[in-house]
This record gives structure tokens, sequence and C-alpha cells, in this order.
């Protein structure tokens, strides 16, 4: 009897302790099955709602296919680039070319502001590039940062100037992508920047070193003109570009996105704000990440430019997007060029790298 007790004892132990194994093993699976892997990178749907492409070529666009990207590409007011038209012509030859793959944004011209005829004009560009397929307006840093009245007064995108055509976005129910303002970062001298990228910008774009030109906006200056056109227009769905400009602190873009609903931002050329905040507190930007899952959509403002090569590009692209994805889906330690330090990967849950990645750019970018 003895002996009988002490075998069906042993046997319990035995079973015990494979029932253990075994549901320790299908806990670390389910856990596993939380998280994407590098190997997951080309297969899962992902969009960059935020690239230039100002050429018409096949090799930017080829290359988001073969890493399972779908673009945006988006115009821009800018000096740097072709004529709107240009950029516009070129946006649809890549939609007529890969209809399920680009997507367009349209922007209006600053050119002429003030003058007789100039919101007529820009209305009716608006209208035809709806018309044409655009999805969203693009308004850029040259309103606030360069365009200055008959006085010499910098022009903010709060200026009743510009409410016929915010008001024809709001009632259209058009996304605004608002690159208004700069990186902090600008408003510092070059030796005390936070981001290498940033310094080598305003080294090569003085013009928008904001530390060299004391009579112009402040920074914060530029973050009221934006909260006040928002306040304005509560209804006016609206993507701050460049982590809405408040890329330095993610306590700072979290209290933007409570106060305004009907915002949401997208990252371009802003992830590494978010690696240099890691260094210090990756705990914080990761847990922001999570909080704020429904309003960050991935960008990365990378740019085929007419003089470029775009083979060249395209590698550069894919080693970008790469780059990133080992950033948000892995705890790997990582360096990067931009970065002065060490910072672990985010490793964040599927469904929040499925929000930025997609499900953002589709919800606040319908039609995309």
């Amino acid at each position: 009897m003895k002996k009988l007790s002490y075998g069906i004892a042993q046997g319990l132990l035995v079973a015990c302790f494979w029932a253990f194994a075994i549901g320790v093993s299908a806990q670390e699976a389910e856990s596993d099955d939380q998280y994407y892997g590098i190997a997951d990178f080309a297969s899962v749907k992902k969009y960059d709602t935020h690239v230039h492409i100002n050429k018409y070529d096949t090799a930017f666009v080829r290359q988001a296919e073969q890493d399972g990207f779908h673009l945006l590409t988006v115009n821009v007011n800018t000096p740097y680039y072709p004529a709107l038209e240009v950029q516009q012509e070129v946006a649809l030859e890549l939609k007529h070319a890969f209809p399920e793959q680009v997507a367009y944004a349209t922007a209006f011209d600053v050119t002429g502001w003030g003058k007789r005829g100039w919101l007529k004009k820009n209305l009716a560009y608006l209208e035809d590039s709806f018309e044409k397929g655009a999805i969203a307006v693009k308004i850029w840093k040259n309103i606030g940062m360069s365009l200055q009245d008959k006085k010499g007064n910098f022009v903010m995108v709060d200026d009743p100037s510009f409410e016929p055509i915010i008001e024809w976005i709001e009632k259209h129910q058009i996304t605004l992508l608002g690159h208004l303002g700069e990186p902090l970062n600008a408003w510092l001298p070059v030796e005390k920047m936070t981001i290498n990228g940033d310094k080598r910008y305003f080294t090569a774009h003085p013009e928008y070193h904001m530390f060299v030109h004391k009579d112009y906006p402040l920074y914060q200056d530029q973050i009221n003109a934006r909260n006040h056109l928002l306040e304005k227009h509560p209804n006016l769905r609206f993507v701050g570009a460049h982590l809405g400009s408040l890329e330095w602190d993610v306590d700072e873009l979290a209290k933007c996105l409570d106060t305004y609903p009907n915002m949401a931002v997208d990252m371009a050329a802003r992830i590494s704000h978010l690696q240099h905040q890691s260094i210090a507190n990756r705990e914080k930007v990761r847990n922001f990440m999570i909080k704020y899952q429904d309003r960050l959509i991935y960008s990365t403002d990378q740019a085929l430019m007419p003089e470029a090569d775009p083979t060249s590009t395209a590698q550069n692209l894919h080693q970008v997007w790469l780059r990133d994805w080992q950033f948000f889906t892995s705890d790997d330690p990582m360096e990067v060029s931009s970065v002065n330090g060490k910072f672990n990967g985010l490793k964040l849950p599927r469904q929040v790298i499925d929000k930025i990645y997609r499900i953002n750019a589709e919800k606040w970018f319908p039609g995309i």
C-alpha cells in the first residue's frame, strides 16, 4: 500500500511537472505571438504616409512593393521642389500606373498671397486636385516662417485670409496635413541641438535656423497659431506632420493630443527624436506609443528628387524602413547616425504596430 501511494505520488509529480512545462511553453508561444519580428517586415501591409516623389520613376514604388508599403506622396509649396503643377502631374502618373500602391496629397500656393484673385485661384486648384483623386491637403512652414504681409509682419496659419480654404477643407471632410513651425532645435545654436540630423539641416538651411533670426516668430508663436486654428475648427481632421513640431518631449505631445481629439501626428523625419528620448527613458517613450496608438502614423519624409539616382534612393529607402521596423518591433540595442548614444528598440505589441503602420493611415487619410 505504501509502495502504491509512493508510486501514485511520484506519477502525480511527473504529471504536474509536464503540465507546468507545457503551460509555460504555451504561455511563451502566446507571448511571442504578440510581437512581430524582422522576418515579418516584408509580409505585413504598411503605409508610409509622407514621401515626396518628384519625378516619374518606378524604382521608389517597386521598392515599396517589395517591402510591403503603400505610399502617400505629398505635394509641397516649397522653393526646393518643382512647381506644384509638376508635382501633381508626377503624382497622377504614378497613381495611374500603381493605383493600389500610390495616393497623393495636394497643396495650395502662397505665391501672390494678399493680391486679388489669389483665393479664387487656389480654391479652384484644390477642387481640381480632388476631382483628379487627391485625398489630403498639405500646408507648409512657409506660412509662419517666411510669408510676410506688406508691413513685414509674418503671416501665421490662423490668419483670417486662410479661413475660406480651411473652411472648404473642413466642409468636405478632407484631412489637412500640417507642417507648421520647426523642431525646437531650430531655436537653439547648432552645438546645442539634440539631433545630428537637425544640426546638418539647419547648417545647410540657415533661413530656417531661427536662432540666428531674432526678429522672427518664436517657437511657441508657431505652436500657438496652430492650436488657435484647431480651436477655431474643432471638426477639422488634422494630422500634424513631424510629430506636430512637438518632437522634443512625448509628454508635451501627449498634452496636445489630449486637448485636440481630432488631431493625429505623423512621424516623418522625427523618429530620431523618439530614439533620442529612449536613451534616457525608454519606458516613457514606449508607454506613450502604446497609450496614443490611435493617433500616431508611420512616415519618413523620404524623397526622390529630379536630380537623384532612383536606384540608390530606393536602396536607402529600404534601409530606413527596415531600421525603423527594428526600432518599433524589437528591443535590440541600436545606434543610428542622427542620435548620439545607444538605445533599445521599443518592441511594441502587434496591435500597436498594425495601428501605426496601417490602421491609422486608413482612418486619418480616408481613400488612401
